[in-house]
């Protein structure tokens, strides 16, 4: 039986190269990347054979690590072509065992096990110091290799049983992002470490730690095997042999459960009623707050964004308390901060987000300020709640109520200056965008430099008109008195005014360029 799974995967990997030629050209340079990063790892490896022992254990636990975590969790984010789907053997009657085990066999003819073989021999190259150690490296890469090639085709298998709708593959790339995001802080930590002295000390802790996890274990034996710790070797070969033991447990009962289990179907939401449409006025600038509200709540594109809206000033702030900046005046940044990313990041590219349904308001001789009122509904009210709430929140953490009205002009203005901006570059200059339906991760076929260049100049309008506002804060923590005061003043007339006029200038955009609009987002 496992001699047939494994023809069969030949097969498979022969019938690849007769497709098209330029399919067959990709193959190829995946194959040569493939074999050149083994080739890479392999001479690195061989290498750390002439080196102090306690240097190469640690820097073979590190890196291993890190491949084996990727054998398992890149196929869980990014999804794999599944050729030899369990559920494609559901009406053959095979046992659930042999079934597993031909399944598991025929994952070891690829190129990840090739490059996997390779590594895994050159580790032997690095530790054949003494017999005992050589003896340990051998069995280490057999068991590699296993941990590596089960492990992707269980991550395979789960994403293609959990994530085969589109909802749960957008999900899994929002938690993604979140976590993304959530390292930042790590990796401006990592930049503060004086490598030149503490580097080593570094790289130690880190492989004595993973040298003691599934992820590491494996390439960490060898290593103490070779420094004499006959004991640290065993419980690490053990903790290896228990991981592979975990995974086959797990791949089976995920085979047998996928042998009965269909595909997953996208459930259908059923809505009764009218929604935001029947609680907003009857008129032009109501409707559309209502679509955009329904658009806010229900489109994956908008639900990306406002994600990313409290991540941010998160990261800024670990960043920048590890660069030595005092939390008592980081405190005062988040609600800016979200107010800002409310304002400007979800709004000043909400037309060519409509896509072709802004065929709509051209075609009814929609008002343009009426257009421009009724987007910035959802962004403003949210904005507002987050002011209302975030505000005595930072001023509390901040230790002091007199900072309440520097606080609320900075945000408002913020607020305002960005809505109103986004109002008139939304019209005026819009650029290629994520169509709806597709994923939020999917990218737009255009040229990033006009994009960059909206982005990058939107962006600097809105701090350069806050910039006075952002002083007088300023000018009121330093030196207390009147400037709060004169903060929240200048902030509200700044913004109100900014406001205002986006929605009048951006609605006279709309108006005089509705048909190029409309060109614009059919030809993108």
């Amino acid at each position: 039986m496992v001699a047939q799974f494994l023809g069969l995967k030949l097969r498979l990997l022969g019938n690849l190269f007769r497709r098209s030629p330029w399919q067959v050209f990709g193959l190829i340079v995946g194959l040569l990347y493939g074999l050149g990063a083994a080739f890479a790892v392999l001479i690195g490896l061989v290498a750390l054979r002439t080196v102090d022992v306690e240097l190469a254990r640690s820097v073979v636990v590190v890196a291993g690590s890190l491949i084996v975590l990727g054998f398992l969790f890149v196929p869980l984010v990014f999804g794999a072509d599944d050729t030899i789907d369990p559920r494609k053997f559901s009406l053959f009657g095979i046992p659930t065992s042999r079934l597993a085990l031909g399944l598991a066999a025929a994952a070891f003819v690829g190129v990840p096990a090739l490059v996997m073989a390779i590594i895994a021999a050159a580790q032997v190259v690095t530790w054949a110091r003494s017999v005992p150690a050589t003896i340990v490296a051998i069995v280490s890469a057999l068991v590699l290799v296993v941990t590596c090639i089960l492990g992707s085709r269980v991550t395979t298998t789960v994403a293609t049983l959990l994530l085969s709708t589109r909802r749960a593959r957008e999900a899994t790339g929002l938690i993604g992002l979140v976590v993304l995001s959530a390292l930042s802080p790590l990796i401006a930590i990592m930049m503060t470490v004086d490598w030149e002295h503490q580097g080593l000390a570094v790289l130690h802790s880190i492989a004595d730690i993973a040298s003691w996890t599934p992820l590491g274990a494996v390439w960490a034996a060898p290593g103490s095997a070779a420094a004499g710790d006959a004991g640290a070797a065993s419980g690490e070969l053990i903790i290896a042999l228990a991981f592979v033991g975990l995974l086959w447990l797990v791949w089976r009962v995920l085979v047998a459960a996928m042998l009965v289990r269909p595909d997953r179907v996208s459930r259908t939401r059923a809505y009764t009623g009218l929604g935001w449409f029947a609680r907003l006025p009857a008129s032009p600038s109501g409707v559309i707050a209502a679509r955009s509200l329904s658009y806010w709540g229900r489109d994956v594109r908008y639900r990306s964004a406002l994600v990313i809206v409290p991540i941010v000033p998160a990261v800024m702030i670990g960043a920048l308390a590890v660069a030595g900046v005092s939390l008592h005046f980081l405190v005062l940044l988040p609600v800016p901060i979200m107010c800002f990313f409310l304002a400007w990041s979800t709004v000043h590219n909400d037309v060519a987000f409509d896509n072709t349904a802004v065929w709509l308001h051209v075609a009814s001789n929609t008002d343009g300020r009426a257009d421009r009122a009724g987007r910035i509904v959802p962004p403003l009210v949210l904005g507002l709640i987050v002011i209302a709430i975030g505000t005595p929140l930072c001023a509390w953490g901040y230790g002091s109520a007199d900072v309440v009205p520097s606080l609320l002009g900075t945000s408002l203005c913020v607020l305002f200056v960005g809505l109103g901006l986004s109002s008139v570059i939304s019209a005026g200059f819009p650029y290629p965008a994520v169509h709806p339906g597709d994923s939020p991760f999917a990218q737009p076929q255009s040229s990033a430099t006009g994009a960059s260049w909206v982005q990058g100049l939107s962006l600097l309008a809105v701090l350069a008109v806050t910039t006075p506002t952002v002083a007088l804060a300023v000018l009121g923590i330093a030196f207390g008195e009147g400037w709060h005061i004169a903060s929240l003043l200048v902030g509200l007339a700044t913004g109100g005014v900014a406001l205002w006029g986006g929605i009048v200038l951006g609605g006279r955009v709309f108006d005089a360029r509705g048909p190029e609009l409309l060109a614009f987002t059919a030809r993108y």
